[in-house]
């Protein structure tokens, strides 16, 4: 991987990184903050929303005090593909910058838009050839990001130890955001969809009885909360399926990077306890 550019930050360091993606076929970009000391250190993935860079959480979230603190690595992908050649879509909401995290089925967006497995396949091997890593490691994200934390866990728990959320699309497959996104990527079968919802799999026993408790952030002021998240949809179904699933609803808070700047060392705490556990 090659580094863009380095910064020193609370005794540790950030890197923004790209690389040559076998997965996407397209150069990929991340950050990675590694705290201070020698390692080996587990690892945080955080997954960003609709229209974001590697670079929103990086520069907004406040994270790396917290990280530093708690000996934990972050690392922050991009949310897409990108580039000459890559499908995109004149809205905001599909295309590059808003990949949803699944592997698209449908043209124009097969050959690129592969971040489910980007995420699971690649970029993790990367993270554990590149730095010093236990090979434990956790997800977290935000909306869009939330929904691919939440789903990959869901999909893959043996790859992490803990999954958290902040705001998440909790069910894609009930929501205007999702619906839109899922018909271009993996067609008209809703059926399949259901394997990329996180209350549908959560409903349907997928990845049950792996997370000791699945922490969830929401913002009641959030302008998106009652048409686009709805997380009442995942609390219904954890206590359906016997998953414990912690909603802290924070009266005032809206969908901005302040919502997450306020409550993201609590979501460090969660994760460091389990990826030291």
């Amino acid at each position: 991987m090659e580094t863009l550019k380095s910064h020193a930050v609370h005794g540790g360091t950030l890197r923004y990184l790209k690389h040559d993606s076998a997965v996407t076929g397209a150069p990929m970009t991340l950050s990675v903050f590694v705290p201070p000391g020698e390692g080996p250190f587990p690892v945080l993935i955080w997954l960003s929303g609709l229209t974001c860079t590697e670079d929103n959480f990086t520069t907004k979230a406040g994270a790396y005090a917290s990280a530093a603190g708690h000996g934990v690595i972050v690392v922050a992908p991009d949310t897409s593909p990108r580039g000459e050649g890559v499908a995109d879509d004149p809205a905001w909401d599909l295309g590059q910058g808003a990949s949803f995290y699944v592997d698209a089925t449908e043209a124009p967006w097969t050959p690129h838009f592969r971040m489910e497995s980007y995420v699971v396949e690649e970029l993790i091997g990367l993270i554990d050839a590149e730095f010093p890593t236990t090979k434990a490691r956790s997800i977290s994200g935000h909306s869009m990001g939330g929904h691919g934390a939440l789903t990959l866990a869901l999909r893959h728990p043996h790859l992490f130890r803990s999954v958290s959320a902040f705001a998440p699309i909790a069910s894609p497959t009930r929501c205007p955001w999702g619906e839109r996104a899922f018909t271009a990527y993996l067609g008209d079968d809703r059926a399949a969809w259901d394997a990329h919802d996180a209350a549908r799999l959560i409903e349907e026993g997928v990845g049950g009885g792996c997370y000791d408790d699945i922490l969830i952030d929401q913002g009641d002021a959030d302008p998106f909360l009652a048409e686009q998240l709805k997380p009442g949809l995942l609390v219904a179904a954890g206590q359906a399926a016997g998953q414990t699933i912690t909603l802290r609803m924070q009266p005032g808070y809206d969908h901005s990077y302040f919502f997450m700047a306020s409550f993201i060392a609590d979501h460090l705490a969660f994760h460091a306890k389990r990826l030291k556990a």
